[in-house]
């Protein structure tokens, strides 16, 4: 059924949804008071998810974020892509995984709740990209209120890969206004600074004298009314952090709280970097949960990935995935109140 609800519970009462279009979660509610507050922007029906905005809360693949002017060397070869984002390729493509039905089962894991395991067969030439990829996705809520989302890929011949959830916060609720009281802190020194189409220069830069400096607790409104010129660039953040940790760990990304009602997620990822958007392009022509218009700032997004334009930039983490190699990644959320 392309539009039913799955849910993950768990024994705190915290409930998870989502839908098989996109795998994209809906709803994420925390039970506070008699009462649930719905921390997720989303729509209030799943037909509302599938035509609404295309990336909130969905599956970002085969690469997720942008690639400079649609395309990548592979072993000597240009392989063109859909341009779908002015001359850059963004979030896979027009068709990417955002816009494909996955198979859903639910699954029995060790020390989890409810766990649901998410199946596509991209197949060779899918949005020009090469190679047959089986790609697998696991939802899996735990009694700690973490959200584990893994994310598993094979492929029969080279190709690149970058996966990502793509999950939209305000910790207020729905209705809550901006988040531009949010404090929001990211484990990392540097950044990738962008050119004007939203590529990073290559350069990894430190954060320490500029906007983009989160090393504490920092309330989102002070770097959004800076005169930082890559907070100008794009009118706010659509920035990747370069995460302060091992290759391959599952460490702590950074934590965003909402600091009346105390509540906040923390972001545990395997994978070296965080794009941090904080929803500029919504003009409240989307109406969202509860009929509240979705507006700029209204929520943000913690997207662990691979740092946008990897394939063209040899510096960066490789996003080549041989043939037959195992890709898994992995991103934890974990929900708290005070």
């Amino acid at each position: 059924m392309k539009n039913k609800i799955y849910q993950l519970t768990n024994k705190n009462g915290l409930v998870v949804e989502f839908i098989s279009l996109g795998g994209r979660l809906i709803s994420l509610k925390i039970p506070e008071n008699n009462r649930f507050v719905d921390v997720l922007m989303g729509y209030d029906t799943a037909e509302g998810c599938a035509t609404g905005d295309a990336y909130m809360g969905a599956i970002c693949g085969r690469f997720a974020n942008r690639i400079a002017h649609g395309r990548f060397p592979l072993d000597g070869k240009w392989i063109q892509l859909d341009q779908n984002n002015g001359t850059n390729h963004l979030h896979g493509g027009s068709n990417g995984f955002h816009k494909k039905n996955w198979e859903v089962k639910g699954i029995n894991l060790k020390g989890y709740a409810t766990a649901y395991q998410l199946s596509i067969l991209s197949e060779d030439g899918d949005e020009h990209y090469p190679g047959n990829l089986d790609a697998e996705v696991i939802y899996a809520l735990n009694d700690e209120n973490e959200l584990l989302i893994e994310f598993k890929a094979v492929s029969d011949k080279k190709t690149i890969i970058n996966l990502t959830s793509h999950p939209y916060f305000n910790l207020k609720g729905v209705g809550g206004g901006t988040v531009l009281d949010h404090l929001l802190e990211i484990n990392a020194r540097f950044f990738t600074p962008i050119d004007p189409v939203s590529i990073p220069t290559g350069e990894l830069k430190a954060v320490s004298g500029t906007a983009m400096d989160f090393t504490i607790p920092t309330v989102l409104s002070g770097p959004m009314n800076s005169e930082d010129q890559q907070v100008n660039l794009v009118g706010g953040l659509d920035h990747n952090w370069v995460l302060n940790k091992k290759e391959g760990d599952l460490a702590l990304a950074a934590t965003i709280t909402e600091p009346v009602s105390g509540r906040s997620v923390e972001v545990f990822t395997t994978q070296p970097g965080l794009q941090v958007y904080t929803a500029m392009h919504f003009d409240g022509t989307s109406i969202g949960r509860g009929g509240h218009p979705i507006l700029p700032f209204s929520c943000i997004a913690l997207e662990a990935q691979n740092f946008p334009d990897a394939p063209n930039k040899i510096h960066f983490p490789s996003a080549v995935l041989e043939a037959g190699e195992i890709y898994n990644e992995k991103v934890v959320y974990r929900f708290s109140t005070r």
